[in-house]
């Protein structure tokens, strides 16, 4: 596990007669100073830098994706406040292991020492594991620093969450890996046998992870080539790196939220483009699918009635045409639903309804719209003073339907957008013939 560094360090690549030593560990920060990146975390107003300037370190858990930094930072921590630093993984550890390590930090303890826990892949302990350290965070045996891919929201218990600082860490950016692979060449002493163009393909392959440009670098020195290779001459010798994508933690939820709103933001190009990363990341087209199915219902509503089926005919084509054509139509489907006019007006009326009918419990409906099939319900008054909508002038009786106790509310206010300026007119009509019935 290494990481990333901004100042150049003398280090023999070799041990003796051990193998060489990798890049990325040869590179590895010696204080929080030669971090590269993670400014909003490192700062001198940042958390962590006003932790240690007040001489007051919390426990925390690092959020962020792969190569940023999360134990590197954990383990030159342990150094700035003069801890012992304990790291164990939460894939291969397991309770008799936890109980090991306390008993150890207790010990330690005892003899004026603390002890930094860091502990990679912590959301991948369950929740009595989680809870184990607890009274060890309480009584002051361990600082826990844990490290996770995944929204430590849904995945670390809310009594850790309770005694554990959040922080997140950022992908990095060009000018970050930029200055990584600068620092590389140093150490190796020579240049990269790349173009601009290359060199600007090779840091973008390795989408943010410095672990990864550094193993990539390390492949593009060993190469034995005359001049500078161009793109595709590197597209050739080094298989691009699969973007990062999980389809079933945050990375499949970000991307379907960026998808869903620029749909609703009305960006066919920004919505193609989030749709085309999903699937080049190995999403299923079912299930997006089914998400424009639901954006048609939720956010263009009836304001484009059509909006809806041209959704289902892309779906209904997909599964007749397979991969690859069938996404075509799926695409085709995210453009109509990017142009098409918008209203959320049917959503919220549907909220508004179920929470007055949740407010109005039992609340029977009024007795001049209940059918009387049998005489005592006749005489109870069921039916009496209905009045037929088609015998009446416009077609319209203006009766109340709500309940007798209900004050009659606004629960669907179209706009004035795409097919619902329509309905508009027609409710503002029916209003004022209600009004005028009333009178």
């Amino acid at each position: 596990m290494s990481d990333l560094f901004d100042t150049p360090a003398s280090r023999d690549s070799t041990t003796g007669g051990a193998a060489p030593r990798p890049l990325a560990d040869r590179l590895r920060p010696k204080t929080l100073a030669e971090v590269i990146g993670q400014d909003q975390v490192l700062g001198p107003e940042a958390p962590l830098g006003v932790m240690l300037s007040s001489g007051s370190l919390s426990s925390l858990v690092f959020w962020g994706p792969p190569g940023v930094g999360k134990t590197t930072i954990a383990r030159l921590l342990a150094d700035e406040t003069d801890l012992h630093f304990v790291q164990i993984s939460a894939i291969f550890t397991g309770m008799p292991e936890l109980r090991k390590v306390f008993e150890a930090a207790k010990m330690r303890r005892a003899n004026g020492k603390g002890t930094l826990l860091f502990v990679d892949e912590i959301h991948r302990f369950n929740k009595a594991q989680q809870d184990g350290f607890l009274p060890h965070m309480e009584d002051g045996t361990i600082l826990l620093v844990g490290a996770t891919t995944e929204n430590p929201s849904f995945e670390l218990n809310a009594a850790v969450l309770s005694r554990a600082q959040v922080l997140v860490l950022e992908r990095l950016a060009l000018s970050d890996l930029e200055r990584l692979a600068q620092r590389a060449e140093g150490e190796l002493d020579r240049a990269m046998p790349l173009n601009g163009l290359a060199r600007e393909a090779l840091l973008e392959m390795a989408d943010g992870d410095g672990r990864a440009l550094l193993n990539l670098i390390e492949q593009v020195m060993a190469w034995k080539v005359s001049g500078k290779l161009d793109v595709d001459q590197l597209a050739t010798r080094l298989m691009r790196r699969a973007a990062k994508y999980d389809k079933s933690g945050d990375e499949h939820y970000n991307l379907i939220s960026a998808l869903h709103k620029s749909v609703r933001g009305s960006d066919p190009d920004a919505a193609l483009y989030w749709y085309s990363r999903m699937l080049e990341g190995g999403e299923d087209p079912r299930y997006l699918a089914r998400r424009l199915v639901r954006m048609a219902v939720e956010d263009i509503a009836l304001a484009d009635p059509q909006a809806q089926q041209i959704c289902l005919g892309a779906w209904e084509t997909y599964e007749r045409l397979g991969s690859p054509e069938g996404e075509l139509a799926l695409a085709q489907a995210v453009i109509y639903l990017a142009l098409a006019p918008k209203t959320n007006a049917g959503y919220a009326a549907y909220k508004a309804a179920r929470a007055l009918a949740k407010k109005t419990g039992s609340e029977p409906p009024p007795k001049h719209i209940l059918n009387a099939p049998t005489s005592l319900m006749a005489e109870q008054g069921y039916g009496d003073g209905y009045q037929y909508d088609h015998d009446a002038e416009d077609g319209f009786s203006g009766q109340n339907y709500f309940p007798e106790g209900v004050k009659r509310p606004v629960l669907y206010s179209p706009v004035e957008r795409g097919y619902e300026r329509e309905l508009k007119r027609r409710l503002d009509y029916f209003t004022k013939l209600r009004l005028s019935r009333d009178g």
